[in-house]
């Protein structure tokens, strides 16, 4: 289940406006690599819309069922907000609806059977 947190305005390269539905996904406990302690967090990621600004800030607050996954992609450079260190990601997070979520399940199901 993801909630629509935050709508934004942004424009094409054409310098056409459109409105980008910010999503957040459910809570997480993470492990910390550093002192292996435990932490709070919850993906989020960004979903183009046709909506007008005034619809899709009605939007704010509402559920939808599927997640938010890590997906790969080519580097890029990323700043963290609160230490100004520059790192170098190769993935980012998409949306999947629960239709695209439950289809791939399936399949990796079948794909254990076969190979057993």
């Amino acid at each position: 289940m993801v909630t629509v947190i935050a709508v934004h305005k942004r424009c094409s390269k054409e310098g056409k406006p459109f409105m980008v539905l910010e999503l957040q996904g459910t809570l997480e406990l993470v492990q910390s690599s550093v002192n292996g302690k435990f932490y709070a967090t919850s993906k989020r990621c960004f979903i183009t819309s046709t909506f007008s600004e005034e619809v899709a800030e009605a939007f704010i607050g509402n559920k939808m069922e599927g997640e938010i996954c890590r997906v790969a992609c080519d580097p890029y450079d990323f700043k963290v907000p609160n230490t100004g260190e520059i790192i170098r990601l190769n993935y980012t997070y998409d949306f999947r609806p629960v239709e695209v979520v439950e289809k791939k399940r399936e399949n990796r199901s079948q794909s254990v059977i076969m190979n057993s």
